[in-house]
């Protein structure tokens, strides 16, 4: 059985093109690609100006770019194990703030995004 490649939106690789810090462009990069290894049959689309990552037509996952920080969403959160001090927001759904020369740790990041979309 032969991997199946990801599907990529183009719009979603133009936002990623067209964003001006070479960190932020990598972050953003290494998070598409960290949704994609973990969610199967993960799609994207570009929606209010964000990449959006959904499983079963339901969001898994947005990645947005401001001026000091790449921020990660994970849908789904409600009930998960989540680090306060890196993650904020409502129980349904945790953001990280990644800023510039941060250590991510990209391993944990999958394991709660795979925990969260597994009931998509």
């Amino acid at each position: 059985m032969t991997k199946k490649e990801p599907v990529r939106c183009q719009e979603v690789t133009d936002y990623i093109a067209a964003i001006s810090d070479t960190w932020k462009v990598e972050v953003s990069e290494r998070l598409r690609e960290l949704v994609h290894s973990t969610i199967p049959d993960v799609s994207e689309r570009l929606q209010y100006k964000k990449p959006h990552f959904l499983k079963n037509g339901k969001y898994a996952a947005v990645i947005s770019v401001a001026k000091s920080a790449v921020s990660f969403t994970i849908f789904n959160a409600d009930g998960l194990d989540w680090p306060e001090a890196l993650f904020e927001g409502p129980p349904e759904r945790k953001t990280i703030k990644i800023t510039s020369g941060q250590q991510v740790d990209y391993d944990a990041l999958g394991s709660l995004l795979k925990q969260a979309s597994d009931e998509l």
